[in-house]
């Protein structure tokens, strides 16, 4: 990995306290990583709100993005959009500018922390892509009544999370890895990850690989959470499910986290900035401190981390100081009282509590070329077309047949919101007014041209106002798009 050192050899960490209770959570993790005496220096920028309100859309200033290019490694507390200021989130702007695609969230046990899962044993990780899928924010209004989002997960991006996930296995000493997608309902997206992770599993034959339906993946977590050790899946289904896993070892007071790329990592909790509880000195600065933990291994101070991690369970354990997501309000300890008994613990370990010393973590090598498939054959087979219309099926598809006439395409069929509605099926299927109207070559055969379907596109605009198009192509003989409900 990549680390910046100062004149004096220390290693320069990029530092955004954010918003809300962020400051104060994270001067508590630099207070105990300054306690450790790690050979570390801070440099402190600023992001979020503070920078919404200045005018800046991106919640992110230059200074601060300068910083992270030159450290390369940054602590950053929550950050907060605030109602009225910016369109992007500040926190997903940073992982997509410096391509933290993978997002690692630990989750285990913690002594002292009582759940209804106590004493199961819950150890796992869940790794989740973390720049396409949904969340690369493409969303488009069809029809005043009809939102479209694109859903884009690609190969390299698959083949990236895929491989960190074996890696933090490997690192970790772990012996299995599950891939949860949805890819009996998404075939080409979340099959895509699917594919991807039994394509590579093959090169750690020292894990065990695994397929999960993430809709299982969930009802085991909650079910028999014990049996998973990594997680690897795409973006939403990500974010759900490291939510959940957080729940199950006492929230996200809890819950550390990691983005990492191959040039940049941020450490950060998952929580929000609870901006009710700012100032008060009451919040839990576990997962911060935890986060903290994570970024030293990775700048490979792991002497520090083990300190830390382990001062951390030991104060837990004692429980002479707990936060109130623990104890509620009336016996909880302030944050820094809290913060205090871990200095306090330092050099101390656990006799039940084994803190995991995983090894230094290699990065996955993956091309930068953009192209990573690259198909021995291809054509163009037809087109959909998005058509707005607050006619019936059988009004529309007639049309559009006419339309059509004399044209090297035909209409296949109309469905409406993913169902074939036209040629009419008897289907009792509730309509909209946007449509997807299916052209193919009549022949079967050749290759659709642009000059073929400006003049399908031009026939229809006549009598009807269509939103976009898909050309429905063809690799390797194999169909790269799926079928309505109920299309043959």
């Amino acid at each position: 990995m990549n680390v910046t050192t100062t004149p004096s050899g220390k290693k320069l960490i990029t530092v955004i306290p954010g918003d809300g209770v962020g400051p104060e959570c994270v001067q508590s993790a630099l207070r105990l990583i300054e306690a450790t005496g790690a050979p570390v220096e801070w440099e402190v920028r600023e992001a979020g709100a503070s920078v919404f309100k200045k005018g800046l859309e991106s919640g992110v200033p230059p200074e601060t993005i300068e910083s992270i290019r030159k450290t390369r490694v940054v602590l950053k507390g929550p950050l907060e959009t605030p109602v009225g200021y910016g369109e992007k989130s500040a926190n997903v702007t940073l992982r997509k500018l410096f391509e933290t695609y993978g997002n690692i969230r630990p989750v285990r046990e913690m002594p002292g922390v009582p759940t209804p899962y106590s004493g199961r044993g819950i150890d796992l990780v869940v790794v989740r892509e973390n720049v396409e899928d949904l969340y690369a924010g493409i969303e488009h209004m069809q029809t005043p009544g009809v939102a479209q989002c694109l859903k884009l997960i690609s190969r390299k991006g698959c083949e990236k999370i895929v491989r960190l996930a074996f890696e933090v296995a490997r690192a970790e000493g772990r012996k299995k890895v599950h891939c949860a997608t949805k890819s009996n309902i998404m075939k080409l997206t979340e099959g895509m990850l699917k594919r991807t992770f039994e394509e590579i599993a093959p090169e750690y034959p020292d894990i065990e690989a695994n397929h999960i339906i993430v809709d299982n993946c969930a009802h085991q977590l909650v079910k028999r959470p014990e049996q998973f050790e990594v997680i690897v899946t795409t973006n939403m289904n990500g974010d759900i499910l490291s939510d959940l896993t957080s729940a199950l070892i006492g929230g996200l007071g809890f819950a550390p986290s990691a983005n990492i790329g191959n040039e940049v990592a941020i450490f950060e909790a998952v929580h929000g900035s609870a901006p009710k509880y700012a100032g008060k000195n009451v919040i839990n600065p576990t997962a911060v401190i935890l986060s903290a933990v994570m970024m030293l291994r990775y700048i490979g101070e792991f002497e520090a981390a083990s300190l830390i991690e382990n001062a951390v369970v030991v104060t837990l354990e004692e429980g002479k100081a707990r936060t109130r997501d623990v104890v509620g309000d009336e016996l909880a300890a302030t944050t820094t009282a809290y913060t205090d008994e871990i200095i306090r613990n330092l050099g101390r370990k656990s006799e039940r509590w084994q803190v995991r010393e995983p090894k230094p973590l290699q990065l996955p090598q993956v091309t930068r070329d953009p192209v990573m498939v690259r198909p021995q054959a291809r054509r163009v087979v037809g087109m959909d077309v998005f058509v707005e219309f607050d006619g019936t099926p059988e009004q529309l598809g007639k049309s559009l047949e006419q339309l059509a006439e004399g044209s090297p395409l035909k209409l296949k069929m109309v469905s409406s919101r993913g169902t074939m509605v036209y040629p009419a099926a008897g289907f009792l299927t509730d309509l909209v007014d946007h449509w997807r109207c299916r052209f193919i070559l009549r022949d079967g055969g050749g290759d659709l041209t642009d000059a073929q379907a400006f003049d399908l596109l031009q026939r229809i605009s006549s009598k009807h106002r269509w939103t976009h198009i898909e050309k429905l192509h063809e690799f390797d003989g194999q169909p790269g798009f799926t079928k309505a409900q109920g299309e043959d």
